[in-house]
Formats: structure tokens, sequence, C-alpha cells
């Protein structure tokens, strides 16, 4: 598949899933200002994608325009289980960059599964994505928005609420296009 597809349906599920259904009310204001990036990796091993992330957090810690990244690595952990045990890498190259409390990194994958759910479960539609893919949002970002949302805390019940109201259905149709 090549890089043009995957990134134009990676930013289809961003407008039409996480924008289109408010999943998060962040996203809108960045994508608004053309500071969303969408980085597509060869990366096909869990060690290769710890060096892009490490490059990309580079970047996005040198250059303000960048205000959050999609690493997406359609060639790397595929495996549900082996992308959860690749997050507390990333979390150790986050420290090792020193970049701890400035940049987090949220998850999604087309397999995702939050602990204690079943994977038929609709609420893990919430961090279901086309791609694997690691997000990378400066905190400072998230502070401020969070200061203009009325409900921050009710917003991952809202999601779950949300995921089930639509359907299997209706989920999978808008999350792969």
């Amino acid at each position: 598949m090549s890089t043009d597809t995957i990134i134009a349906e990676t930013r289809h599920w961003v407008d039409t899933f996480v924008i289109g259904l408010n999943l998060c009310p962040f996203a809108r204001r960045e994508v608004d200002r053309d500071r969303l990036r969408i980085l597509v990796t060869e990366a096909d091993s869990a060690l290769a994608l710890a060096s892009v992330l490490e490059q990309e957090l580079d970047a996005i810690r040198d250059d303000a325009a960048i205000g959050t990244t999609l690493i997406v690595h359609p060639k790397a952990l595929a495996d549900f289980g082996a992308y959860l045990d690749f997050l507390a890498v990333a979390d150790q190259v986050l420290v090792e960059k020193e970049l701890e409390g400035d940049i987090q990194i949220a998850s999604f994958h087309p397999d995702y599964q939050f602990a204690g759910t079943r994977p038929d479960d609709l609420s893990n539609f919430t961090n279901r994505s086309p791609y694997p893919m690691l997000h990378l949002i400066r905190e400072a970002d998230v502070e401020q928005a969070a200061l203009r949302h009325p409900d921050v805390q009710g917003i991952p019940a809202r999601n779950i609420a949300l995921m089930n109201e639509l359907g299997l259905e209706k989920l999978n149709t808008l999350r792969k296009g």
C-alpha cells in the first residue's frame, strides 16, 4: 500500500471519526490550524520504530509549527500485544529525551482493547485506528484545550456511550471509510 493511500485513510479517520464524532474535542483546533503531522514510517520492527520515535520527538521539540504528530507504522507491531509491549519502550524514550511532562504519547491500533474488556466491546473503538500508530501530543496544548472544555472528565464516558449508540456496523464504516 502506498504512503499516499495510508495518509489519506488516516486523514479520513481523523476527519470522520476523531473529529466528526468529536471523540477528541481538542483535535479540530490542531487540524484547522494545520498543526497535525502524519508521518508514515517504513519501520518494520520495534527497534526501527524506536529510532523513528526518537527522531520525531526531536522534530516536535524543535519545531513549534508541529502541534501534534501521528506516527503511522503499518509494517511494525501489527500484533496488539507486541504493540502494548512497545508502549513501555516509547515511554522510556520520552524519559531518555527528557520530554516527559512536555510530550505525551497516546496509543491507537486497529485491534485496540482496553484491559478488562472483550475484543468485541464497542468501547474499544475509541482507540481503534486504520493502522497502528503513536500520537505525540504537546502537553501544554492539551492543558490549554482542557481549560476551554466544559467537562474534560466526562469525555471518556461520553465517547463510550456514543460507541454503543452507533453500533458495530456504523463504527466499522466510519473507521475504515
